[in-house]
């Protein structure tokens, strides 16, 4: 049975690791968000859960959202919060993840990434019942799609997005389907991964080409098959040009990019071999080369083959790079011997297979990469017990706005 909404009055603690603020009752946490720390709120509980009616007394650190979907739009959790105290709290989520893992380890400042804003982002359009079609964002806890016409923390390249999505999708309204549309800023243009499209028929190839000719875009394919192709989707990583596959993944921003490689770089110092797991398209390996051989590692073919066709830029010491999935095959100690350093960079679900292996290895310096604190603090748990030590943590943010760190830890052995 459903439990009744009630109207309470509450008083905000903290905000928690996923953006939410928190209040503690006799009957344990409740989640309210869009309310900050030292709030009086008044909201409509349903168990641990509650949505904000009104702020009864503010927080002195409550700004205005710099958005109007705001609030509606799950994208953001706290573009409401004064810049000073969002940063402390962002820089303290790896500062926890670490302390639950019994961790102690310095934690640098964190450093401002967001840059000219993403130069990512996927967009779902879905038809109403009245077959009236949206596009936009998914909402908060929600997969209601939030109709959108604009998005400030998007690059430039990115701000006429929105409405190409719209007219992209409109030649697709026949099939009914649930559609997503993930743009990429390149520097041949944007380049457009289509999903959830079922197949297409030629009129509708023939419209999405012609949508394609008009905006200048750079390249539309559909789950990463070809539609229609107006310029090279490329980027440059260092000294080399990437042509991108379909839908790959690049950190959000271009300033993040360039500010973990920086530190990365100089985590691996002088150097001479260097392994290079999870290496996509070669955001590391391509500017480590310039001073180290390298060994790169993905499970994505399509990005290993992009970084294998960047591999002969001026300048850079060979690469040698194999798709391989390291969930299920991860480099073993043998596979590592003469690497001075290994980098990492996995999903947010981490790399404890490859971490238990690197804990067997002689290695001497180990830089990872992770978006998720939480399951670094696993994996370096997991490094520090095999024998390393973690001795430091830099906090990156590109997800402004967000409850998502980035980070860089190096470990040496």
């Amino acid at each position: 049975m459903a439990e009744t909404p009630t109207i309470e009055t509450l008083d905000i603690a903290r905000i928690g690791h996923r953006g939410d603020a928190i209040a503690e009752t006799p009957q344990g946490s409740v989640f309210v968000p869009y309310a900050l720390p030292g709030e009086t709120v008044e909201v409509e509980r349903t168990g641990d859960r509650a949505h904000l009616l009104r702020v009864i007394v503010p927080s002195p650190d409550r700004i205005e959202p710099i958005c109007p979907h705001f609030g509606t739009c799950g994208g953001c959790a706290v573009q409401h919060w004064r810049t000073d105290a969002y940063r402390d709290w962002k820089r303290e989520l790896v500062v926890t993840a670490l302390a639950q893992a019994g961790i102690e380890a310095p934690v640098g400042d964190l450093i401002d990434a967001h840059g000219e804003g993403r130069r990512r982002a996927t967009f779902h359009a879905r038809h109403g019942g009245r077959k009236i079609l949206a596009v936009g964002f998914a909402g908060r806890r929600s997969h209601e799609i939030v109709p959108i016409d604009q998005c400030p923390i998007l690059a430039p390249p990115l701000v006429r997005a929105i409405a190409i999505a719209w007219r992209l999708v409109e030649p697709l309204k026949p099939s009914g389907k649930p559609i997503d549309l993930a743009f990429t800023a390149t520097d041949g243009g944007l380049d457009v991964d289509l999903r959830g499209t079922g197949a297409l028929n030629p009129k509708m190839t023939t419209a999405l080409a012609a949508i394609g000719a008009e905006e200048k875009l750079a390249r539309i394919t559909r789950h990463g098959e070809l539609v229609a192709q107006f310029a090279e989707p490329s980027i440059k990583v260092g000294r080399a040009r990437v042509i991108l596959p379909p839908g790959s993944f690049l950190q959000a921003t271009a300033l993040a990019e360039e500010i973990l490689a920086r530190l990365v770089t100089d985590a691996a110092g002088d150097a001479r071999l260097v392994a290079d797991l999870f290496c996509g398209v070669g955001t590391f390996a391509l500017r480590l080369a310039e001073r180290a051989r390298v060994i790169a590692f993905d499970s994505d073919a399509g990005a290993i083959s992009a970084l294998a066709r960047a591999n002969g830029a001026p300048g850079l010491k060979p690469i040698e790079a194999k798709a391989r999935d390291l969930f299920r095959r991860p480099l073993v100690a043998a596979e590592l011997a003469g690497c001075e350093a290994v980098v990492l960079d996995p999903p947010r679900q981490g790399a404890e297979a490859q971490a238990r292996a690197l804990a067997q290895s002689k290695t001497a310096r180990i830089v990872y990469v992770s978006c998720n604190p939480a399951t670094f603090a696993r994996d370096a748990r997991i490094l520090i017990d095999g024998g390393y030590r973690l001795v430091s943590v830099v906090p990156v943010d590109q997800f402004r706005y967000s409850a998502h760190a980035e980070l860089v830890g190096v470990l040496e052995r």
